[in-house]
């Protein structure tokens, strides 16, 4: 039994709440356990300079940690790690938008972590994809789209890990901490990988475990991508 005593292939209580930022284009509150993230999306009618005049959107964003998002207090500054987590989200979040059907705009999606217990960066890709999805639907309400056809399916992220020999999905901190093997998959709902972090910490871990970390994100990815469909297509 895990120390919160979900079985190995359970996420944590996960809920979603939309418009949570009342001036953003598109905003959620992403609750992950006890990881919750603050997600909002900005709309721009620009582009960055490389894309001019080529018919193509841009999407990238901002990751950063509330001073006492965790046990003792951190620097507002994102540092390394954090400029890392948000290359990161901004890539995901490319593969989760058609850009030429997004126009010569750009939207910037903010991830602010309220509190930390592991997982902030993948719970910040999944609160990310329904910030867009919501501003999107936004600009079609408003005719400047005239349908969400930018927006493809969902993209979402979760963590799994050997933990004392076990293969488990969704690592809180206190399983992150003294983990064998720590990862990160983000994908499409469908079972497309984006991006696979993964490190050992200590001993090399076999194909045959990385196999099955993959099958059980990919399980709990369906989970995670229908929570999503149910608010942005609400």
């Amino acid at each position: 039994m895990r120390p919160d005593g979900r079985r190995p292939d359970q996420l944590r209580s996960l809920e979603i709440i939309p418009g949570f930022q009342k001036h953003a284009e598109g905003s959620a509150l992403v609750k992950l356990g006890d990881t919750w993230v603050v997600c909002s999306a900005s709309v721009e009618e620009t582009v960055p300079s490389f894309l001019a005049g080529k018919g193509k959107g841009w999407i990238t964003a901002e990751y950063a940690m509330l001073p006492r998002a965790t046990h003792t207090r951190s620097k507002r500054d994102p540092g390394g790690r954090g400029k890392e987590i948000q290359r990161l989200i901004g890539r995901a979040l490319r593969a989760a938008v058609d850009l030429r059907a997004l126009g010569e705009r750009t939207i910037t999606v903010d991830c602010d972590v309220l509190v930390a217990d592991g997982g902030t960066r993948v719970t910040s890709i999944t609160g990310a994809w329904v910030a867009i999805g919501l501003a999107l639907r936004q600009l079609v309400g408003r005719g400047v789209l005239a349908d969400l056809g930018a927006l493809r399916p969902p993209v979402a992220a979760v963590s799994v890990g050997i933990v004392d020999g076990q293969v488990v999905l969704d690592l809180p901190y206190i399983e992150d901490s003294r983990a064998d093997v720590d990862m990160n998959v983000v994908m499409t709902e469908d079972g497309g990988l984006i991006e696979v972090q993964g490190t050992a910490e200590g001993a090399a871990y076999s194909r045959a475990q990385l196999d099955a970390m993959l099958d059980l994100a990919a399980g709990g990815i369906v989970q995670i991508a229908a929570a999503q469909r149910a608010v942005v297509f609400a």
